[in-house]
């Protein structure tokens, strides 16, 4: 549906504009990304706070296993008043917990809210140095290789991943460690 709408509105857009061609582009934001310090830096946050939450969470559910042994050990002894009391203990510890849980690990919850104030400083960099490789190329449209949108064939001249990474200062020699096809070519856009 989401390709179908992109394809219909390139091609009214194509339409629209008959008497210019339009230029196109595309970069690796995967391969950009992982060059840039700040992202990287932005990511080893996010893997702190979500090591912090996720020991909060096995924590709350140890001492709700803790609380459940002592139960059963003294189950026999209790009477049908300590038992319910006991029991609505343990209950209201797991229900606590399965909040917490959702509301740090759950659909917009502390996680997410997180990665999204880490990530935007490195996205805002990524943002102004695309903006200059645009107007300095004149292209029209850029896409990103790394997205969902499937790129079936993309013709390495039209990769503009490398001028991206100079105008945020990286180096653009592969590494070993992180290569990236679309950096392998000889030719680049004019």
């Amino acid at each position: 549906m989401k390709k179908a709408l992109f394809f219909v509105l390139l091609s009214a857009i194509g339409l629209a504009t008959p008497v210019k061609a339009q230029k196109f582009g595309y970069i690796d934001t995967e391969y950009i990304f992982g060059k840039m310090p700040e992202y990287q830096k932005a990511l080893s946050e996010i893997d702190k706070f979500a090591d912090k939450w996720s020991k909060d969470i096995q924590d709350k559910y140890v001492e709700i296993e803790k609380l459940q042994k002592a139960y059963q050990a003294e189950e026999i002894l209790l009477t049908e008043d300590m038992k319910r009391e006991r029991q609505r203990i343990i209950s209201d510890k797991e229900r606590e917990a399965r909040e917490y849980n959702n509301k740090v690990f759950g659909y917009q919850g502390l996680l997410f809210e997180k990665k999204k104030e880490l990530i935007k400083a490195p996205m805002e960099l990524l943002q102004r140095a695309l903006d200059k490789v645009c107007l300095q190329k004149k292209l029209d449209f850029i896409f990103d290789k790394a997205s969902d949108f499937v790129m079936l064939y993309t013709n390495p001249r039209h990769d503009y991943s490398d001028y991206v990474m100079e105008e945020l200062g990286l180096d653009t020699k592969p590494t070993a460690t992180n290569t990236s096809p679309t950096n392998k070519t000889t030719t680049k856009p004019k």
